[in-house]
């Protein structure tokens, strides 16, 4: 989808993230402890109907029959109504539990919470004007880069990996809030009379390391607040805990 929505600072994302698992915690008077339990949140809290469906037949566009699904929900606004595809489905396929539970946090909580009110005005104004209601938001991944896709997943980050809780299990985990840096030992050397082909497949075989070295830091955490390898790790990374490397200090101008 092409909608423009107004810009929002990260903070101001995370911000109402963590009000949405307050709210929730004082009107169901609850403790939140990862997992976050994102289906109550949207079901019983924000009051809208999720189901799953076949999405590319739904809205037309032919399924890559090789590959994962291009359209992962949808959400009408109107009828507040979430549509999952049903490729997701946790209870016919348990292995796509965690993109499951992150698309509904981008649906309920992202577009539901951030973008409701742009397409509440642009509904009202159809209706006023004797238009048509206006479209539901359509999310394929091959949208992500833009600004309402890119706002719905941050938010379904810091909804499913609140940076509280997270910080607490950091220091649970290690004793400290300290950041973990990659440091391994026993890199590849690459020999000086080596080809292009020859240099490119040692750094894919090192970057590849790297991950798996990363990997140990991260998997605890993604079982613990049951999201995906790769989500947990941007989060990681996101809040300053992990580092591929040693950060760059940052000189008095920079700072500014």
């Amino acid at each position: 989808m092409s909608k423009i929505v107004p810009y929002l600072t990260e903070d101001q994302i995370e911000r109402d993230a963590a009000a949405l698992l307050a709210e929730y915690a004082r009107k169901r008077s609850v403790l939140i402890q990862p997992p976050i339990p994102v289906e109550d949140i949207v079901e019983r809290h924000l009051k809208l109907r999720f189901e799953f469906d076949d999405t590319h037949r739904l809205f037309g566009v032919p399924r890559d029959p090789e590959g994962d699904p291009d359209i992962l929900g949808a959400i009408f606004f109107d009828e507040a109504r979430i549509v999952i595809d049903e490729s997701l489905d946790p209870e016919e396929h348990p292995s796509k539990e965690v993109r499951y539970r992150f698309t509904l946090a981008h649906e309920g909580g992202g577009h539901w919470r951030l973008h409701r009110p742009w397409f509440a005005t642009e509904t009202a104004q159809a209706a006023l004007f004797g238009g048509p209601a206006a479209p539901p938001v359509v999310c394929r991944s091959s949208q992500a880069k833009q600004r309402v896709e890119w706002q719905a997943d941050f938010y379904a980050s810091c909804l499913l990996m609140p940076k509280d809780l997270l910080i607490a299990a950091w220091q649970k985990r290690f004793g400290n809030t300290n950041a973990r840096i990659l440091n391994r030992k026993n890199r590849l050397i690459l020999p000086a009379d080596a080809t292009d082909d020859i240099a490119e497949a040692f750094r894919s075989y090192d970057q590849q390391r790297d991950d798996e070295a990363l990997n140990e830091f991260v998997r605890p955490f993604a079982q613990q607040f049951s999201v995906s390898m790769v989500s947990m790790r941007i989060r990681l990374e996101h809040l300053g805990l992990l580092h591929r490397e040693v950060p760059r200090q940052r000189s008095f101008s920079s700072a500014r």
